[in-house]
């Protein structure tokens, strides 16, 4: 039994490893003979992670399409020319029972080879519109699931589609609910911030958390997930600007947040500011926790402003557009909010019948359903 999960970045990789785990809980739970799986995509993302889980990689050359004019367009065309004569012969040796796709750029010299090979294909969309990847391969496939129920009017044939959520990783659908003050050294007697930008950060959500602190130190206590590639660079400001500052020991900065560090302050936060990608929405919506989403803007990315405003239309979220979110708009909501026991209990309820703990372990019995017909 084989399967071959395929889906480019963090977005698409780490419900591919949520589900992977639920394979895994399937598998001992009925005594079942584990499927192989392997990961195709033109990068493994998180080596780790697919360690953790015994899946392996298999490297295939894609380019990503733009909607904008790129020069980068054209070598990127070739890549994913090249890409699928070297897709179709890995998933000739491989012939896996299944694809499980979470779409992208990636995805796509996959299932055009699963497609010629007559190989069947689960897509699975994150976003409340869809990738133009899943469109194309939802004409085809045969299990359609989507995270936002706004979705199925996407996709043509709406009988193969499936409202699922996002699959959350098992390790991070249920937080911390006690040690998180003790876990960062924290006073209980002040309020918990969570500032989450992506595994990326956001450069704009940083600048103003940085230009806010005089303003907020001396009521809040703040966790800063500012991304790798933002870190250093961040905490030198810090330093220049605030090191003297009385309560700077309320603020704790961090790269990134490992599962164990992001569970304890998902448990200890009062309030959470993130972007909007559908899997920090999805954990969020699992931690049961007032959030204000800032959506990278509509013409970067389409995805972010329409999940954050399908979520906020449940009463899990306020909605801040990037445009918008200044120091004193943000100080301004966040006094609110957290003055306002009210709509912090309307945003736990918002989220709790938002929340699809299940989607992963829905997806993984349907993929061994999926294998044990193949294969009858």
């Amino acid at each position: 039994m084989r399967i071959v999960f395929t889906g480019a970045g963090g977005g698409h990789f780490y419900p591919l490893i949520a589900v992977a785990q639920e394979i895994d809980a399937l598998v001992r739970e009925y005594n079942l003979i584990r499927p192989e799986i392997y990961y195709v995509s033109n990068m493994p993302y998180d080596e780790e992670a697919l360690r953790e889980q015994g899946i392996e990689f298999r490297h295939v050359t894609a380019g990503k399409v733009r909607t904008y004019f790129s020069l980068k367009n054209g070598s990127d065309f070739m890549k994913t020319l090249v890409g699928f004569p070297s897709a179709l012969a890995l998933m000739y040796r491989l012939y896996p029972d299944v694809v499980f796709s979470k779409g992208g750029y990636t995805a796509v010299p996959v299932l055009m080879a699963a497609r010629v090979l007559n190989i069947p294909v689960f897509v699975h969309d994150s976003d409340a519109v869809p990738g133009r990847a899943n469109l194309w391969a939802g004409k085809f496939a045969d299990r359609i699931a989507i995270s936002y129920p706004e979705a199925v009017e996407y996709f043509k044939r709406k009988d193969h589609v499936a409202y699922v959520g996002n699959p959350v990783r098992a390790e991070l659908r249920i937080p911390a609910n006690k040690g998180g003050y003790e876990y960062f050294n924290f006073d209980p007697n002040l309020p918990i911030l969570l500032i989450l930008g992506g595994s990326q950060g956001a450069e704009a959500i940083n600048t103003v958390i940085l230009d806010s602190l005089p303003e907020l130190l001396p009521h809040c206590q703040i966790i800063h997930q500012t991304g790798k590639e933002k870190y250093v660079e961040h905490q030198a400001m810090v330093e220049l600007r605030y090191k003297d500052h009385p309560n700077m020991n309320r603020y704790k900065v961090f790269p990134f947040l490992d599962p164990g560090q992001l569970k304890n302050a998902a448990g200890a936060a009062h309030l959470i500011i993130s972007r909007a990608g559908s899997g920090a929405i999805f954990e969020i919506a699992c931690w049961k926790k007032p959030a204000i989403l800032v959506p990278i803007p509509e013409d970067v990315s389409r995805d972010q402003r329409e999940n954050a405003y399908a979520y906020a239309r449940h009463g899990g979220a306020l909605v801040i557009e990037q445009a918008n979110f200044t120091p004193h708009v943000l100080l301004s909501e966040i006094t609110r909010i957290l003055g306002d026991p009210n709509e912090q209990a309307k945003m736990v309820a918002g989220a709790e019948t938002f929340a699809k703990p299940d989607a992963a372990r829905t997806i993984a019995e349907e993929l061994l359903k999926m294998i044990l017909k193949h294969e009858s």
